[in-house]
């Protein structure tokens, strides 16, 4: 026989082997299973389950199983990884390098203040969109300082009208106002050829060193010696408005006579104190003294003429002490008569208080 024909009789034969092998195999599974089926309805389908039991490759089938892996799925938090991980994708690993970048730039955000903060974006805006850096400076033409704002609210003197639309630029200088010593002023004289001159109020460390009172009042002169205080009328301009105001100011020789360059200022001086006490006195005792004199004068006429009818041949002594006694009646004051210190009881002296010592000893001072 030719090898032609011995190779198609084997094959044959090989096929149809496994043909009968695998039946075989089929109906011995199938008789199994009905032998454990049979087993099942004997013994009532209990006492030979096992957890590890697989049923066609599927995995866990048993009941505790399936409750095990329900419990796991319902259990695993959305963070948590699984247990079996995998490799990442791209997407992910860069979705987390920009929520770890993003963080990192709003930590540095915060960190910043306002203006470090805007700098940043305007550098980061010309950066990406171009421009210049100087058309984002801020115009400091309309600036203030609370120097300017005073130097356009000051008032040299408040009225009422001047507080009845207070806004909060006009509190400030009315503030500033209320700390000035409005006693005496400083005056500026270094245009006193023009008759124009400047005055203000003083401030507390000038009351403290003396300023304008224990030494001259003009704000480039510091003599002690020779001040004099004047009296002057300042008439100024102030918001468009024209307005007068009667100061008062200590100056040197020197600088009195500039503030009297073109007319002479009033002169304030200080009256004794007898002046004073006399002219306080004086007009409630005019009355009185009217008809003193009167009664006074007719008592004494009518006393020297008896005198000089009795005593005709009387001594050169006699003569000297009455004439003694009629000049010490003329010393006396004319509101009392000699009988008038022995009526009642002495006259009460009144005690000064702490506040009128103060007030005497410092009328002087402010003239």
């Amino acid at each position: 026989m030719s090898a032609c024909v011995i190779i198609p009789r084997l094959t044959s034969y090989v096929i149809t082997w496994r043909l009968h092998f695998v039946n075989s195999q089929r109906q011995f599974a199938g008789g199994k299973k009905e032998a454990m089926d049979d087993l099942v309805k004997v013994h009532g389908g209990g006492g030979y389950d096992s957890d590890f039991s697989d049923e066609d490759g599927q995995g866990e089938s048993s009941q505790r199983g399936l409750k095990r892996k329900h419990e796991e799925e319902i259990l695993q938090k959305p963070f948590q990884k699984g247990r079996h991980s995998k490799v990442a994708h791209r997407s992910l690993h860069s979705n987390e390098v920009d929520r770890e970048e993003a963080r990192n730039r709003r930590a540095h955000l915060i960190s910043m203040n306002a203006f470090e903060r805007h700098k940043k974006f305007v550098g980061d805006y010309i950066l990406y969109y171009g421009g210049q850096m100087v058309d984002f400076k801020r115009s400091a033409a309309k600036d203030k300082t609370d120097l300017d704002v005073l130097r356009e609210n000051h008032r040299f003197l408040w009225r009422d009208e001047d507080e009845e639309d207070m806004t909060w630029e006009k509190e400030l200088a009315k503030k500033y106002y209320d700390k000035l010593f409005k006693e005496y002023c400083i005056a500026d004289l270094s245009r006193y050829k023009e008759n124009k001159f400047g005055f203000r109020w003083r401030t507390e460390n000038e009351v403290v060193s003396g300023k304008g009172q224990f030494q001259c009042g003009n704000k480039r002169c510091e003599k002690e010696e020779g001040l004099k205080s004047w009296e002057v009328n300042f008439a100024y301009v102030e918001h468009g408005e024209k307005r007068n105001a009667l100061v008062k100011l200590r100056l040197c020789p020197e600088c009195s006579f500039k503030l009297n360059y073109h007319h002479k200022r009033k002169e304030v001086k200080a009256k004794p104190k007898t002046k004073m006490l006399l002219d306080e006195n004086q007009e409630p005792a005019k009355a009185k003294t009217k008809k003193k004199k009167r009664s006074s004068s007719h008592s004494k006429k009518h006393k020297h003429k008896k005198h000089r009818d009795r005593s005709t041949s009387s001594s050169s002594s006699e003569e000297l002490q009455n004439s003694d006694r009629d000049s010490d009646a003329g010393d006396e004051p004319e509101d009392q008569s000699e009988g008038d210190h022995w009526r009642g009881p002495a006259p009460a002296v009144e005690e000064k208080s702490r506040e009128e010592e103060f007030d005497e000893y410092f009328e002087d001072m402010f003239l």
